[in-house]
């Protein structure tokens, strides 16, 4: 672990002078981050531009806390719904280990429910957000601290926007039926996705869970607005964290270039290249994606795979989620043809995340057009 975080902070020190290595696109990209995060205030956060086979680079800045410790490449974030590209790796690794299909009703995951209103409904509409039930259905009721149990009962009751497969609908809730299946199977979300990712791919500081979270040597604690530019710290609850599979995974910075460099083949044992290409297949539009701010100038087409965004960004396929959760906000992305990833972890919710996410693609392709023109001539 020491020598890993040795690794990390070489690699840091080394960006503002990374310059005469062509990087400067990533020099200015850093500058606006620390700039505007530094006018509001943000207590804390880190991003890594990771590219295949060699080592990431990393800015770290902030704080864990007013008045916590300085925040490092092995502090410990909440990554809320990120947690989702998690959960499609796990559920695509026993699907491809036959375990499990994708056209698996969610009735024969969990006998205790019965979803009449929406026959038909399988695994692959969950992790695919195209269940049919109005968006972020209940989600209320998560945060009342209402039990898994009931809150799926309630589920089953609610009438389909549409038939599964046929609309995008965003959910937390019906990821409940996931941790269920495990539950009922003698296990636990948390338990497989730690021996089946986590743990082979030396994710040491990652866990499922609050006490997780608080366990760990260094973790960000969330931070809430109160008012502009404004932030106070605030406990962690429990609420998500329930509903494990949708957003109760913990990791740092050093965790998280581990998780994207597998993305882009650097572990194939542990997650092959037909694991990643099923789970960012498109498969549901999202009309929506194509207007949010800053993005809407680049994003020419808008799916969803299986617990991932797929975009037509500017031309180049673009592999994204974000996350958001009371005092934290987390991104990950990833373009599969150049082999190239980056993510950002905040212990606040500030909107910044978003625009951050854009502009570093936007700069990243436009550096990468550029570098294939030169190259042409």
């Amino acid at each position: 672990m020491f020598k890993s975080f040795l690794l990390i902070s070489l690699i840091f020190s080394n960006l503002i002078c990374s310059s005469a290595s062509g990087e400067e696109w990533l020099d200015d990209f850093a500058k606006r981050v620390k700039t505007k995060t530094a006018k509001q205030r943000v207590p804390g956060y880190l991003f890594a531009f990771i590219e295949e086979g060699k080592p990431a680079k990393m800015v770290v800045s902030g704080k864990t806390a007013n008045n916590g410790s300085a925040i490092t490449p092995q502090t410990v974030f909440r990554l809320a719904s990120v947690s989702k590209t998690f959960t499609s790796i796990l559920m695509a690794k026993m699907v491809d280990e036959n375990k499990l299909s994708w056209q698996t009703p969610v009735k024969q995951m969990t006998s205790e429910y019965d979803f009449d209103n929406s026959k038909n409904l399988q695994l692959a509409h969950i992790v695919g957000q195209s269940s049919g039930f109005s968006p972020n259905a209940y989600d209320n009721l998560i945060e009342a601290n209402y039990p898994v149990k009931r809150v799926l009962s309630m589920l089953t009751d609610l009438k389909p926007l549409c038939s599964p497969g046929e609309c995008y609908t965003y959910q937390n809730t019906l990821f409940g039926v996931i941790e269920e299946y495990f539950q009922e199977n003698n296990t636990s979300y948390g338990e497989q996705l730690e021996s089946e990712v986590l743990r082979p791919l030396s994710m040491k500081g990652a866990s499922v869970g609050r006490d997780g979270l608080v366990a760990a040597d260094s973790w960000a604690k969330p931070h809430v607005a109160i008012a502009k530019n404004k932030w106070r710290s605030v406990k962690v609850n429990e609420d998500y964290y329930r509903f494990s599979p949708a957003a109760g995974v913990n990791a740092s910075g050093a965790d998280m270039v581990k998780w994207v460099g597998a993305l882009l083949g650097e572990q194939p044992n542990v997650i092959g290249p037909q694991i990643i290409d099923q789970v960012t297949q498109p498969r549901v539009k999202t009309k929506r994606e194509m207007h949010r701010r800053l993005w809407q100038r680049y994003l020419k087409d808008a799916h969803y795979g299986l617990g991932w965004r797929v975009y037509d960004f500017d031309g180049h396929r673009l592999n994204y989620h974000g996350g958001w959760v009371k005092g934290y906000r987390a991104a990950v992305a990833f373009a599969p043809d150049q082999k190239v990833g980056y993510f950002m972890l905040m212990n606040a919710e500030s909107n910044l995340i978003n625009d951050f996410t854009a502009d570093f693609w936007a700069s990243y392709f436009k550096h990468y057009d550029d570098q294939q023109k030169l190259a042409a001539k």
